[in-house]
């Protein structure tokens, strides 16, 4: 098997994020989003809402061809991988997936099982790219070393609580793409010094650590279900941090900066 990390697509510099949402609220937030002007939604096996993201997108009219549509397939389905993908497209609605992630590494034996399955599906046109999501820059190493397929996409936590440049470094060697998770759930909201830079520039904490990613050429997926948090989500690629502002977000990880006059 033979394949680069380069995925066929360009991930926008935010992606709607549907976990914990289901049911009504998952509809409405994807059609309110693709009206908003999101053309990347993402979702997984295990947020058990993938038909309810499928009414909402076949709802907003937004033409297949002008969306990306990300899931990932639940590790602890192992064998099952043809399965699974299978009922995902039908739940979704559609006749292919854009990216299409292992959702958490397995042991290498593992991995490389399900990793198998992922090029098989991609090579039947069923997925036009496949990645993982949360693993180690060695796991990579692993799995590209045992398969010679490269994943397009590592979608990891890379908030300020998880900053690592190293992982950038390493992934942009390799041509794997990286997209940040769960901006909002995996960091401290009340942070001193995200609330600082908000305050001073007029703008909520979400909008600012989504600019961080995106100052660090990491899009994000981030969850909002009502239109006002749709929107302005949006609204980080409108603005730029200065270079201290980043220095000081980056540094939160360390916790160097707290409480940092800016």
């Amino acid at each position: 098997m033979s394949g680069a990390g380069t995925p066929p697509f360009g991930l926008p510099p935010v992606s709607l994020g549907t976990w914990q949402l289901r049911g009504r609220e998952a509809s409405r937030a994807v059609q309110q989003a693709l009206a908003l002007g999101y053309r990347c939604v993402d979702t997984a096996t295990g947020y058990d809402n993938e038909q309810d993201v499928g009414a909402g997108i076949r709802a907003s009219g937004v033409e297949r061809g002008d969306l990306l549509i990300i899931t990932k397939f639940p590790e602890e389905d192992a064998g099952r991988e043809r399965e699974t993908l299978l009922r995902s497209l039908d739940l979704l609605g559609v006749d292919h997936l854009d990216l299409w992630l292992i959702h958490g590494p397995l042991d290498p034996d593992g991995t490389l099982a399900v990793w198998e399955r992922f090029v098989e599906a991609r090579e039947a046109g069923l997925v036009r790219a496949i990645g993982v999501s949360n693993f180690l820059p060695a796991q990579v190493d692993d799995l590209v070393a045992r398969s010679g397929v490269t994943p397009s996409v590592n979608q990891v936590a890379f908030g300020p609580r998880w900053f690592d440049p190293a992982l950038l470094r390493h992934h942009a060697a390799l041509g794997v793409a990286v997209q940040g998770h769960s901006p909002f759930s995996e960091n401290d909201l009340g942070h001193p010094v995200l609330k600082a830079v908000a305050g001073q520039r007029g703008l909520g904490v979400h909008q600012i650590l989504l600019r961080w990613h995106l100052e660090h050429g990491v899009p994000a997926v981030a969850k909002a279900a009502s239109p006002a948090h749709l929107a302005a989500n949006l609204t980080a690629g409108e603005f730029a941090l200065t270079s201290a502002e980043v220095t000081a977000i980056d540094h939160i990880a360390h916790d160097a900066w707290k409480g940092a006059a800016l």
